[in-house]
């Protein structure tokens, strides 16, 4: 068990209905409230992660610097975090400034010239 597994007490009010059904489930399965609110947290989660309307709102506001990479990582994963980091350096880089071959013609001769002026405006 490494030190990001140790229990953590947290403390949090429920309606009574809910907390009622789920006592009713642990008892169904002969474990107790904690186990079964801990796995639902953990499905959840893993859940929502997966899903790309999280995906993407993840990327929107760590490219607009609203969430920091580690923060990013927490919720994407250290893969998917590394890749949003990777294209964010791509889209803040400058664009290269690369002339246009003067040697090579693209169009091999078969260039056509296009009209751009509509008299019947």
């Amino acid at each position: 068990m490494s030190a990001s597994d140790d229990p953590r007490r947290v403390h949090f009010q429920s309606p009574e209905y809910l907390v009622d059904r789920l006592d009713a489930i642990a008892d169904l399965f002969d474990t107790d409230r904690t186990d079964l609110l801990v796995e639902a947290i953990r499905e959840y989660i893993e859940d929502t992660a997966d899903s790309e309307t999280f995906q993407e709102l993840v990327a929107a506001k760590y490219y607009d610097d609203q969430l920091d990479f580690e923060t990013v990582k927490q919720l994407v994963g250290a893969e998917s975090a590394q890749r949003l980091r990777l294209l964010k350096a791509d889209l803040e880089d400058e664009p290269l400034d690369l002339a246009s071959p003067d040697d090579v013609d693209i169009y091999d001769g078969d260039a056509t010239t296009l009209d751009t002026t509509d008299d019947e405006r």
